[in-house]
């Protein structure tokens, strides 16, 4: 089965849940987990960004990922988040990390370095040939300070067999067009902004992974089905519903805000490590009563 079959449709890039004094909550860990295969995502991203990645040490994430792996048991597909902008500490990490079970890893872009084309080029090149499991790039410009230009993405899709995938999150309509207009036909072009997501489907993308969908993951995976199926004005309802939602989670930063949200649907503790804060008390209560206004946004 082909990359493109396996991930079509909603991924959920799984916050990491804390105790009060910071460590790993793995008992709510489970029940994110639950929750997600639950209300139908089709597969969970195991140590993405959203997972707060940065500043959780490698030994930790081997455990999540790990604990990850043992909880979904098989029922769904797990992509295990591993990049930086060290490529050979990356390289090292595709060694020794346990993904046995993954179906892909999903690569962010070198942050901060702000590598020219051929550098990003070379970068990927590198860490597709040590991956064990097929390497989806994760674009998002925004944060790493450079972009991953389509052409360069072309290139990596044709010249190296074990890129399959990309997940973007260039917020570029036009970049987003000229990716799925010249990509070969087994590449996986996914979202990575859940406010673009209709759009993008609708222009040919296979899905998404996603933040949203951590606290709303069947009304927004419901959204995506409607999509990927043709069935845009039923789509649009459902999204123009979640709209004022998007505004919120990415209001002061992220998972701040889906953090929140799931605070006040009782899955997680409110903890984030620094130098990620807390949403702000006023967005806090925002969150609240939004999910009292509208019940099916749970």
């Amino acid at each position: 089965m082909s990359l493109r079959t396996q991930l079509r449709g909603t991924g959920v890039a799984l916050v990491t849940p804390f105790k009060e004094d910071f460590s790993i909550d793995y008992e709510a860990l489970e029940r994110m987990i639950e929750h997600m295969i639950k209300n139908g995502v089709e597969y969970i991203v195991s140590m993405g960004t959203t997972g707060e990645s940065p500043t959780i040490g490698k030994e930790e994430k081997k455990a999540i990922v790990a604990f990850t792996m043992k909880q979904v048991a098989g029922r769904v597909p797990v992509v295990v988040g591993i990049g930086g902008n060290n490529t050979a500490e990356t390289i090292h990490e595709l060694k020794t990390f346990p993904l046995e079970g993954a179906v892909a890893v999903l690569s962010v872009s070198p942050y901060y370095s702000k590598p020219s084309q051929e550098g990003l080029f070379q970068h990927y090149k590198a860490i597709a040939g040590a991956s064990p499991r097929p390497v989806i790039l994760y674009n998002v410009p925004g944060r790493t300070g450079r972009s991953l230009a389509a052409s360069t993405t072309i290139r990596l899709a044709n010249e190296v067999p074990n890129i399959a995938g990309i997940k973007d999150a260039a917020g570029d309509m036009l970049q987003s067009m000229q990716l799925l207009k010249d990509r070969p036909d087994n590449f996986l072009v996914c979202s990575g902004d859940d406010s673009l997501a209709l759009p993008q489907l609708a222009c040919g993308m296979d899905g998404l992974i996603s933040v949203i969908a951590n606290c709303m993951p069947r009304k927004f995976s419901d959204m995506v089905r409607l999509a990927l199926s043709g069935r845009l004005a039923e789509a649009k309802q459902l999204n123009d519903a979640m709209l004022e939602t998007y505004d919120l989670l990415f209001a002061e930063n992220n998972p701040a805000g889906v953090k929140s949200f799931l605070f006040h649907l009782g899955l997680i503790r409110n903890v984030l490590r620094l130098p990620v804060t807390p949403l702000s008390e006023a967005l806090h209560h925002k969150a609240r009563l939004l999910l009292e206004a509208d019940p099916s946004l749970r």
